[in-house]
């Protein structure tokens, strides 16, 4: 367990300085600057203020020297200053951060749960009208691309309906306690977290049917059977586990994806996320925020696959991960 801990440290330093150094040089090739979007809002207008403002943040530097310092402050924890907040990016990531771990968590359980399920029911009742009832709806979600499919159940659920809120997280003016906020958030989560998790859904429900289906054709199964155990334990408690395995890789790699796709979900549902954070200051040009998220989303997947890792040793001990 040390050995790998350490390993995945020294890995995650190279792939965190990739991410910083590649990212900086798309930031450096894309037109405008944030003193350009502040000039055309007439935030600032005096010439001598922008060469100040230039200045002070670094401009006037070339730009390996400002990657450079940009280096040397994220190895400290400083990801920099947002004008946008008027505040370090780290605390305006970190006011945003709650509201997207809850999205994300709730859109990859909802993920996990339904896709499970469907691939086991689709599994165990191959060739019949459930399994071609599953495959049907994973084709389904997974075509549908999630800003759409959000659209689409914001529409059905929120105003055609009104079982549901059509955005944000907490109803203006509603009840203040610790109860009725938390039924509150919870309320609002329905819909950006399904629209977010079927997609993901759809994926599982298919690997997870095709996995268990070969795990039933192995000779331990059949070993089982013989010996008398029922169906239901065989398939809980031999098949299953095994099958879980192609699951487990898929989600952990997934964990990146699911951040860049809560970008679109967050501002179709206006959740108060690092998506809408994200996209108001690439249109605002508020690039050291914009860097401080990518490292994040770097950080989020490199602990996201080194807790696969953990569940695959749990999962197989015979299974040793280098």
């Amino acid at each position: 367990m040390g050995r790998l801990l350490g390993r995945r440290a020294l890995q995650a330093v190279g792939l965190l300085l990739g991410v910083v150094v590649v990212n900086f040089t798309l930031i450096q090739l894309a037109p405008g600057s944030f003193l350009e979007v502040m000039t055309a809002e007439q935030q600032v207008t005096d010439p001598a203020l922008i060469e100040r403002l230039k200045v002070t943040y670094g401009m006037d530097q070339p730009a390996w020297m400002q990657l450079a310092k940009y280096i040397w402050s994220v190895a400290r924890l400083d990801f920099g200053y947002s004008y946008r907040q008027n505040m370090p990016v780290i605390d305006a990531i970190l006011a945003h951060l709650p509201a997207t771990v809850l999205l994300m968590l709730s859109a990859i359980a909802l993920a996990g749960v339904v896709g499970v399920a469907a691939g086991v029911l689709a599994a165990v009742k191959v060739n019949t009208a459930w399994d071609t009832l599953v495959s049907m709806l994973a084709v389904v979600c997974f075509a549908a691309p999630s800003f759409w499919l959000g659209i689409m159940m914001l529409v059905l659920f929120g105003v055609k309906l009104g079982w549901l809120p059509v955005g944000g997280m907490l109803t203006i003016g509603g009840d203040d306690s610790l109860l009725g906020q938390t039924l509150d958030v919870l309320h609002h989560l329905i819909l950006p977290a399904a629209a977010l998790g079927l997609f993901y859904a759809a994926t599982y429900a298919r690997v997870m049917r095709a996995s268990m289906l070969e795990v039933f054709r192995m000779d331990f199964v059949r070993t089982a059977k013989a010996k008398g155990l029922g169906r239901v334990r065989v398939t809980l408690f031999h098949v299953l586990r095994n099958a879980l395995l192609p699951v487990v890789t898929i989600l952990g790699l997934q964990l990146g994806t699911v951040l860049g796709g809560s970008v679109v979900i967050e501002s179709v549902f206006s959740w108060p996320g690092i998506g809408t954070l994200l996209f108001d200051s690439v249109s605002s040009r508020n690039y050291p925020v914009v860097l401080g998220v990518l490292v994040l989303g770097s950080l989020l997947v490199i602990a996201a696959n080194l807790l696969v890792d953990l569940v695959y040793m749990k999962l197989d001990p015979r299974i040793e991960i280098s």
